[in-house]
């Protein structure tokens, strides 16, 4: 019957990466059928500690984060959990070996979001290591499946591309952090009053990380190649729009890329990686 709960559970992980991530669903769905169960608990995880510290705002989000920090270390040593996100998590981990460093500088990241934080560069890149880049190594940790020495040869690839999403999320993201959440993550930038050169400087940040990123990408086993590549050219899309936007359209409204826009990637993205022409 535990065969019947494990499904249950790596279903409910799915259902949360369809729920939150139309875009990345649709990647997810591009990857080798052997890993993407293990992708959408990566991304169920990552999702529900998100949400602790970015919507729960009617109650205790610092107790909650703790509690579900214990209950994912219990649930990587048991090799269980009555939680089904953490529960498919914790399979994930142990079936990889996912370094449990990873996991904890990702909390630590999370509990940095639990109050207001200056940004200087240092924490800054702590931040952006936490949130985003050890969770584009966990996923690197399934794309490579199991082969070490590949994966030591493109975690600095992994890192670019996690950290060129994360900058994008925070442009992306810029009215609701700000207005909302009372968050500026960029250093040394007043983000009411930031300049067409403080926008360029990021932006030109996050063009030449994605430089190097592409370079892993190629380097990928086929399982994972169209999936990551997908994501990385819808990524690369929300960035040319976000070009064309100014500091004060950042922050009067979320920017997206249309549904048809997002198709459009699809298609010509499958074209090329069928053509072999990344």
């Amino acid at each position: 019957m535990k065969d019947i709960f494990d499904k249950y559970s790596r279903e409910a992980s799915k259902e949360v990466t369809r729920s939150y991530s139309t875009s990345f669903y649709a990647g997810v769905n591009r990857l080798g059928e052997n890993i993407r169960d293990d992708i959408h608990a990566i991304y169920g995880f990552v999702r529900f500690a998100d949400e602790i510290v970015d919507s729960f705002h009617e109650f205790p989000k610092e107790e909650l984060l703790f509690e579900f920090e214990a209950d994912t270390k219990k649930a990587i040593q048991r090799g269980i959990s009555l939680n089904p996100i953490l529960n498919s998590f914790q399979h994930t981990v142990n079936k990889y070996n996912i370094d449990l460093a990873l996991i904890d500088q990702f909390l630590d990241s999370m509990k940095m979001d639990l109050s207001p934080v200056e940004y200087q560069q240092e924490n800054y890149d702590s931040y952006i290591l936490g949130s985003a880049e050890v969770v584009g190594l966990m996923c690197l940790k399934v794309f490579v499946e199991g082969n070490e020495d590949l994966y030591l040869e493109l975690k600095p690839y992994s890192m670019k591309l996690g950290s060129a999403f994360q900058k994008i999320n925070f442009l992306r993201d810029l009215n609701q952090d700000y207005h909302e959440l009372g968050r500026s993550y960029f250093p040394n930038v007043d983000i009411e009053n930031m300049s067409i050169a403080d926008k360029l400087l990021i932006e030109k940040e996050i063009e030449e990380e994605f430089k190097e990123a592409l370079v892993g990408i190629k380097k990928l086993p086929k399982s994972s190649r169209a999936g990551v590549f997908i994501s990385y050219k819808y990524y690369l899309s929300l960035l040319d729009k976000i070009k064309r936007k100014t500091t004060q359209e950042l922050l009067d409204s979320r920017i997206r890329v249309p549904d048809s826009t997002k198709f459009m990637i699809f298609i010509k993205s499958m074209a090329r990686i069928k053509l072999n022409r990344l």
